[in-house]
C-alpha cells in the first residue's frame, strides 16, 4: 500500500510568503488551473483551497466541461444551464478566480481526440503549474471521463508535433485529484492543506450555487464537505483542511518528504 503523506499547511505564511514575509523573498506566483465536468464540482469540492491561493498571489482559473444543465427536474436544460452559468461567474468571482466554460452538454461529454485537443489548448494558453481535477474512478461518467481527458491533454499540451494554434506548455508540475464523494473508489488522501481560515469564504462563495445552498438535490452538499474538512483536518490537528491524491510519478514535484510531511513546490 502506498504511504500517505501530510501537508500540515499548504500556504503557510513561512512557505507561501505572506504579509510578514518580506517582498523580496515571496516566491513568484503560481497559476493554477481546476478542471471539473460541472460548473460547482471544483468549486465545492477544491474551492477554499483555490480561496487560499488567490490571497496569496497566485492566479486561479477554473474550466467547467459542462454546466451540468441536466441536474435540476424542474427547470429545462436550457433554463437551468443559463441559471448555472450565472451562479458559476458569481461563485468564481467570489472565490477569485478567472471562468472558462468549454462548450460541451452535461452527460454528453464526449471521449475523443477533438476534447483532449481542446482541453490542451486550455492548459497552453491558461500555463498552469499545477491542475486540479477528479480522481479516476468515479460512479459519475462525466467526472470520470474528465480526469483521462485531462491526464491525456497534459501530455498533449507538452508535445511540439501536437498542433492547436498555441505554443507547447511544459511547465506544470503536477496534477492533483480533488476529493469527491463520487468520486472515492480508490481514492487515497496524499496531500492535506489546512483551509481553517477560508472555510467561511468558501460558504459565502459556493451557496451562490441554488444546488450547493439546497433546493435541488436531496444530498446535502454544503453540509458533506463542511463535514468533510473537519474529518481531513482532524488527521492532521487543524481545524480544516482538503485532501488531494496524485499519481505516483507527481510525487517527486509534490514537494520535499520528510517523515511523513510534504511540503509541496506550489507553495515556493
Amino acid at each position: 500500500m502506498r504511504t500517505i503523506m501530510m501537508v500540515l499547511g499548504l500556504a503557510s505564511a513561512s512557505a507561501m510568503g505572506l504579509a510578514q514575509t518580506p517582498a523580496q523573498t515571496r516566491p513568484a506566483p503560481k497559476t493554477i488551473l481546476a478542471i471539473g465536468a460541472h460548473a460547482g464540482d471544483m468549486e465545492v469540492t477544491t474551492g477554499a483551497l483555490l480561496i487560499k491561493q488567490h490571497k496569496a498571489g497566485d492566479r486561479i482559473v477554473i474550466l467547467h466541461m459542462t454546466l451540468g444543465e441536466g441536474g435540476n427536474p424542474k427547470m429545462s436544460p436550457a433554463a437551468y444551464g443559463a441559471q448555472k452559468r450565472r451562479e458559476a461567474l458569481a461563485v468564481d468571482s467570489a472565490i477569485g478566480a478567472e471562468t472558462i466554460f468549454a462548450p460541451y452538454k452535461d452527460g454528453e461529454l464526449p471521449d475523443d481526440e477533438q476534447v483532449r485537443l481542446y482541453v490542451a489548448n486550455v492548459i497552453r494558453q491558461v500555463k498552469p503549474t499545477y491542475v486540479i481535477t477528479h480522481w479516476k474512478k468515479s460512479i459519475h461518467k462525466d467526472h470520470s471521463r474528465t480526469s483521462a481527458i485531462v491526464q491525456d491533454a497534459v501530455l498533449l499540451a507538452s508535445l511540439e508535433g501536437v498542433v492547436t494554434g498555441t505554443p507547447p506548455n511544459r511547465g506544470l508540475r503536477g496534477i492533483w485529484y480533488a476529493d469527491n464523494w463520487e468520486d472515492a473508489e480508490d481514492f487515497q488522501p496524499y496531500i492535506y492543506v489546512d483551509v481553517s481560515a477560508e472555510l467561511q469564504q468558501w460558504r459565502d462563495a459556493v451557496t451562490k450555487y441554488e444546488f450547493i445552498k439546497g433546493g435541488i438535490s436531496s444530498f446535502h452538499y454544503l453540509e458533506y464537505y463542511d463535514a468533510l474538512s473537519i474529518v481531513r483536518g482532524a488527521v492532521v490537528g487543524k481545524q480544516r483542511a482538503l485532501a488531494f491524491d496524485i499519481d505516483a510519478f507527481w510525487t517527486e514535484d509534490a514537494g520535499n518528504v520528510n517523515s511523513t510531511v510534504v511540503t509541496p513546490e506550489f507553495i515556493e
